[in-house]
């Protein structure tokens, strides 16, 4: 049976202007091939306002892009519209406005989906949570979705970073690989560091077949440097509670630094030991992103007004079963 051809159009809004067509269609209708896309171009079954384009074009605001299509390139669903079928959005919110939302991650929960195919990541709850409250409408921008500007291991809770607008992610990804947040961590770890507050620094190298880090004093192969502050807030009895600031961002750097002093994160099975986490029945480490401070070095732009704000989480569960008169300044 021959499919029919129909027609889909799309209204361009502020999120979705200033891109080329080709990479607009790329993500409104991912089972269009770059080929076909260009056949069509030819064949005027994909126009903007009424006309025939180019691929370059670059989408602005108003723009109606009209698809003649079969379609088979709209009956499969999604695999980024798992947030309509969640029913109850379930998001800690540290800080939200109109361009941003700071959410608190438990956890044990993955921030995007894995490749054991978990659709209840963070993404999808926050993405759930928007469009049920009426702040994002996903049929009026098409290409553009909430995303996240951050991620963190499951095992690890802690502040995630959301875009809500397209302009807020290009700034929030432009200050973020300019290390103009600062991130600090709180962990419990074994034993007592010493001394009680330094720098550790060398070169980590990630093992992708492992899935887990080396440490290194000089510079080897596939190794970058890796930088972290901390500071011993509470010790008690074989435990210590450490605030950690992340002075660059790799791949499980706090617990392999941690541990590289003798002081593993407790519940770390990966960079510690299953035998000195057993009396504690924990089972994945005791990490936590709790504070997060805007530093920028420039001006920017609409997000100036966050420069100087720390944004921190209230209550961390392992705190307050650890070290329950301990408080974080």
């Amino acid at each position: 049976m021959e499919r029919e051809t129909i027609l889909r159009e799309y209204y361009i809004t502020k999120n979705d202007s200033g891109q080329r067509l080709n990479k607009f269609l790329e993500k409104a209708v991912p089972r269009l091939t770059g080929g076909m896309m260009h056949k069509y171009l030819r064949l005027k079954r994909i126009k903007v306002n009424g006309r025939r384009t180019e691929a370059a074009y670059r989408l602005c605001e108003g723009d109606a892009v009209q698809l003649y299509l079969n379609d088979e390139y709209f009956d499969a669903p999604r695999e980024d519209e798992a947030f309509r079928h969640i029913a109850r959005p379930q998001v800690s919110i540290v800080y939200e406005d109109e361009n941003l939302l700071l959410a608190d991650k438990a956890p044990g929960m993955v921030v995007h989906a894995d490749e054991h195919g978990d659709r209840n990541t963070l993404i999808a709850h926050i993405q759930a949570y928007l469009y049920q409250s009426g702040a994002w409408d996903p049929d009026d921008a098409a290409s553009f979705a909430p995303a996240l500007c951050n991620r963190i291991d499951r095992n690890t809770g802690g502040i995630v970073i959301c875009a809500k607008t397209a302009e807020a992610l290009r700034i929030l990804n432009e200050r973020i690989k300019g290390r103009e947040l600062e991130k600090r961590y709180l962990c419990v770890v074994h034993g007592r560091p010493k001394p009680p507050e330094g720098l550790i620094e060398n070169f980590l190298r990630r093992d992708e077949k492992r899935k887990q880090v080396t440490l290194h004093q000089t510079r080897v192969p596939g190794a970058k440097t890796a930088r972290t502050r901390y500071r011993t807030l509470a010790s008690r009895g074989g435990l210590s509670l450490v605030e950690c600031e992340l002075l660059t961002g790799r791949t499980h750097q706090i617990r392999a630094h941690m541990a590289s002093i003798g002081c593993p994160l407790l519940g770390d099975g990966k960079y510690g030991t299953n035998e000195r986490n057993r009396p504690y029945g924990e089972t994945g480490q005791l990490l936590y992103a709790y504070s997060l401070t805007f530093r920028f070095a420039q001006d920017a732009g609409a997000l100036a007004y966050l420069d100087g704000r720390t944004f921190r989480v209230a209550h961390i569960p392992f705190v307050e079963k650890y070290f329950p008169d301990n408080t974080i300044e």
